[in-house]
């Protein structure tokens, strides 16, 4: 074992040496070589290798661009389209077959008549009718116990127009938008955004799935309209979700990063028990993270982040995290008996608290005693003389942290580890794969909205396609309605589509 140490260590000094040669030769190229060996020997510079991950469908180019052309017109879609449809019969009732028709004449399912009444809401004065009964025609979708069926819903209504205030009046807002074609009702929108959201499944793939089965016909534009407008309408849901966030007792907080159009941003995420608020932030400074902190006096879990020291408030370290920090710099260091010594005594004293978490859950009365083992623990082991560069830094790094790592000892419901935050990046995080690169940080900051929401249905045991299908703001509401509907006897066994 000597023998192949020392043999390990002279060839890893010949490769040092050579790199070291290498690098003096690159680096001054008037400087002379050491040897006539460092002259024999090839230098390459990184920029002029080539990606060795070589594939027959990579992209062509050439400096000719007749080859460019010539290359493009042999791809599949373009000769399928635009050659072999010239010369095949099948292939040209394909394509007659694939176009879509101009207009396709939807059966009206449901006639819905508003009766309105004829006072003003403004002057309270009596309205005369402004014109013929008009209609809309909504496109809904309606939800069985095991199906999905497509149905058109057309609303009639009267308008009215006040001769006084000249104001008219007897049109539901809802029915108005812009075009002549039918629009999409809430429970559409619902069923798009919980694949969107929930699912994680890309937008363009909603849109062919949404044609292929219910023979709707949705482009990427229109979908992105209607999450600016559901991100409008719950625009006060987030907010209601962050200002019960920050009125409790206990909050999680956790950053990732996400990348608009190539520029790098990050997405902050605080949550407790139940609720769940995700925020956008173009930097990682933390002033988004002060400034929705701001005044709060509970208790902050998070990770080591240097930003989250300067909040003024109790604070509790993901022990978690440390864990590892701990376990990896033990095994960079496995001959390190100090190393060793500090991290078994920190993971004997952690496993005893984390057996009494499990017997008798979080609360105080039982796990304040562990006080005494964490001041033996401090006394015996982080304040003992070391000598090894690795163990002298654990033990500053316990010492610079000693207000923040058994925080939870001494107050009811604080975990000793910040998962509920990173179970709620983990959502975001499924999200980002499917929405980067593409979406705009107008449009982050919207998805960012219903995730909020649908990641606190998820808290509260809500299910969030039910919540939108609703058209409810306020989530704990609903979810009283829920509990209250399912504890007394059902008269009705089937559900009605909400209008």
């Amino acid at each position: 074992m000597k023998e192949k140490l020392i043999t390990y260590n002279a060839e890893d000094c010949e490769a040092l040496a050579l790199v070291e040669r290498i690098v003096s030769r690159v680096a001054g190229p008037s400087a002379p070589p050491d040897d006539a060996k460092a002259q024999e020997t090839d230098v390459v510079r990184t920029d002029d290798l080539k990606n060795p991950l070589v594939s027959k469908w990579r992209d062509f180019s050439s400096p000719l661009k007749e080859l460019e052309f010539v290359t493009q017109a042999a791809h599949w879609d373009y000769q399928r389209d635009r050659i072999y449809v010239r010369s095949s019969k099948p292939l040209k009732r394909l394509r007659r077959a694939a176009k879509p028709s101009a207009k396709i004449q939807w059966r009206v399912d449901k006639i819905v008549r508003g009766e309105v009444s004829r006072q003003c809401p403004h002057c309270m004065g009596k309205g005369v009718k402004r014109g013929a009964v008009r209609f809309k025609s909504i496109q809904e979708i309606l939800f069985g116990k095991s199906s999905l069926k497509r149905r058109v819903i057309r609303y009639e209504y009267q308008p009215y127009w006040c001769s006084k205030c000249k104001a008219a009046f007897g049109v539901d807002e809802n029915l108005l938008g812009p075009g002549h074609r039918p629009k999409c009702g809430r429970s559409v929108h619902a069923y798009v955004f919980y694949q969107v959201i929930e699912l994680c499944i890309p937008v363009r793939t909603v849109a062919q799935v949404m044609g292929r089965l219910l023979r709707l016909r949705l482009s990427s534009a229109s979908i992105a309209q209607w999450k600016e407008n559901l991100a409008a309408y719950y625009s006060q849901t987030h907010r209601q979700i962050l200002e019960r966030i920050l009125s409790g007792d206990l909050v999680h907080a956790d950053e990732t990063h996400v990348s608009i159009k190539g520029t790098k941003a990050y997405v902050w995420v605080f949550t407790n028990m139940h609720e769940v608020a995700y925020l956008y932030s173009e930097g990682r400074e933390g002033e988004v993270a002060q400034t929705t902190l701001k005044g709060f006096k509970g208790v902050l879990v998070s990770d080591f982040y240097a930003v989250y020291d300067s909040f003024d408030c109790p604070q509790q370290k993901c022990l978690i995290h440390l864990v590892r920090d701990l376990n990896g710099t033990m095994l960079d260091n496995p001959y390190d008996e100090e190393v060793k010594h500090i991290v078994k005594s920190f993971g004997q004293l952690l496993k005893i608290i984390v057996e009494d978490v499990d017997r008798h859950g979080l609360k105080r009365h039982y796990l304040r005693k562990h006080g005494f083992a964490v001041d033996r623990f401090y006394r015996k082991v982080v304040r003992a003389e070391y000598q090894s560069p690795a163990a002298v830094a654990c033990r500053d790094r316990f010492e610079k942290n000693r207000d923040k790592l058994f925080t939870f000892l001494n107050f009811d419901g604080v975990p000793w580890n910040n998962n509920n935050a990173e179970h709620a990046i983990k959502a975001f995080a499924r999200l980002r794969d499917v929405i980067e690169g593409s979406s705009t940080e107008k449009g982050i900051r919207e998805y960012l909205i219903l995730l909020s929401i649908c990641q606190t249905c998820k808290y509260m045991g809500v299910d969030f396609l039910d919540f939108l299908r609703s058209g409810e703001k306020d989530i704990h509401a609903f979810a009283e309605s829920r509990r209250s509907r399912r504890c007394r006897p059902s008269m009705n066994k089937t559900e009605s589509m909400p209008g």
